[in-house]
């Protein structure tokens, strides 16, 4: 096995009990193209590709493209994809390859220091959704971060990370995976989730000022959301508006649904330079 770089955040999967709840919560059919980010050493790789029509993977280390093309470079099934996950147009370097383009599903043990972009790209924005979601990503993430994504409100680890993912999909909390999953093993437990994308069912109709209302409402967990708010929004008027919606005046952003803050933005007039 090589020696797993620090710089790229790699943990190398080891656990076949992990492995096999990867695979499950991926439900492949032989009619799915998978994108993996991040193959490694290819122990997912090798699961994913027997059960599916294709398997794109993108590695950044070069150094492991040699070993995964050794395993695998006479797998018809299987393409590999040299370079930043982040930074590659997909669509131009597929275009050569028609029977690996448009992975349909996404399954992939991520560095977790990019979890954040690796999200957005797979998703997009709330003001700038992905135009060709995933049927489903499966996620192999730090378990404190799986923990907010898939937070209901109201939790004590619902945040602005949530209502950003659960707006563009449903979020699932499958199972932990310990760290002596992985060699090395990380300084955290790790926990599995499935994401759905989704459209939700009324958009706001400012989808730009949803997100600064959400930067600015979650800026300060401790407070409640009119003092947060009060630089951008007479308090007067947020109470008004809190309750024609049959929200409490007291409330703090974790007790606002993703509904609740498309019906709050609508509801509430601001300069789009404030906030």
């Amino acid at each position: 096995m090589p020696k797993a770089r620090k710089q790229f955040g790699q943990h190398w999967l080891k656990s076949e009990k992990a492995l096999g709840k990867i695979v499950s919560a991926a439900e492949l059919n032989e009619r799915d193209r998978v994108l993996e980010i991040g193959p490694g050493t290819g122990i997912l790789t090798r699961q994913l590709f027997q059960q599916a029509e294709a398997v794109v993977g993108v590695e950044l280390d070069r150094d492991l493209c040699p070993i995964l093309m050794q395993k695998f470079g006479k797998i018809d099934n299987f393409l590999l994809l040299q370079g930043d996950f982040l930074a590659l147009d997909m669509d131009s370097l597929l275009e050569p390859f028609p029977g690996f383009q448009n992975p349909n599903k996404v399954v992939a043990n991520i560095p977790y220091n990019i979890t954040g972009p690796i999200l957005e790209r797979l998703l997009g924005t709330i003001s700038n959704p992905n135009p060709k979601p995933f049927e489903s990503i499966v996620l192999l993430v730090q378990k404190e971060v799986a923990l907010r994504i898939c937070a209901p409100a109201h939790s004590t680890h619902f945040a602005a990370l949530s209502v950003r993912v659960q707006y563009l999909a449903n979020a699932e909390f499958i199972c932990d995976v310990v760290a002596k999953a992985f060699q090395p093993p990380p300084k955290v437990d790790s926990a599995l989730i499935r994401l759905r994308p989704r459209q939700i069912a009324i958009p706001p109709s400012s989808p730009r000022q949803m997100e600064r209302l959400i930067r600015s409402g979650f800026s300060s967990r401790r407070k409640m959301l009119r003092n947060n708010l009060k630089s951008q929004i007479e308090p007067e008027q947020l109470g008004q508006v809190l309750e024609e919606l049959g929200i409490h005046p007291n409330v703090r952003a974790e007790d606002l649904s993703v509904e609740n803050w498309v019906s709050l933005s609508d509801r509430l007039a601001i300069d789009p330079g404030s906030v």
